[in-house]
């Protein structure tokens, strides 16, 4: 059974960092592209950042790109996601999913990122 769990959210201060992880199994992780979704109270999903199964072709959204790291550890089947400099336009659920945008599969449950004084 694929499972895709979040971790790391939380409530932050603009100009805050956050580091979310994403733990993978019943698959084949470093088989796989993964990427980063969130959604935001309203609003229809952003593709976040989605990075190839070996890690050597990685992709931002316009609106990320300069303060977000996407990588992963495929030894540990884990997907990361540094957030530096964080504005409350990033309060959304972040989710990890399985593949890229268009072929994707997968999705976690969700972490909560809140950015606010």
């Amino acid at each position: 059974e694929v499972q895709l769990v979040e971790s790391g959210g939380g409530m932050v201060q603009p100009g805050g960092s956050l580091r979310l992880s994403c733990a993978a199994s019943g698959f084949t992780f470093a088989s796989y592209p993964m990427s980063w979704v969130r959604q935001a109270p309203g609003k229809g999903p952003e593709w976040v950042s989605q990075i190839t199964h070996g890690g050597g072709l990685i992709d931002y959204a316009e609106s990320v790109k300069g303060r977000f790291t996407i990588s992963r550890d495929n030894a540990k089947n884990t997907l990361y996601l540094q957030m530096n400099s964080l504005k409350p336009d990033d309060t959304a659920l972040y989710y990890c999913v399985r593949g890229v945008e268009g072929e994707d599969d997968y999705w976690g449950q969700g972490t909560q990122v809140t950015v606010s004084s």
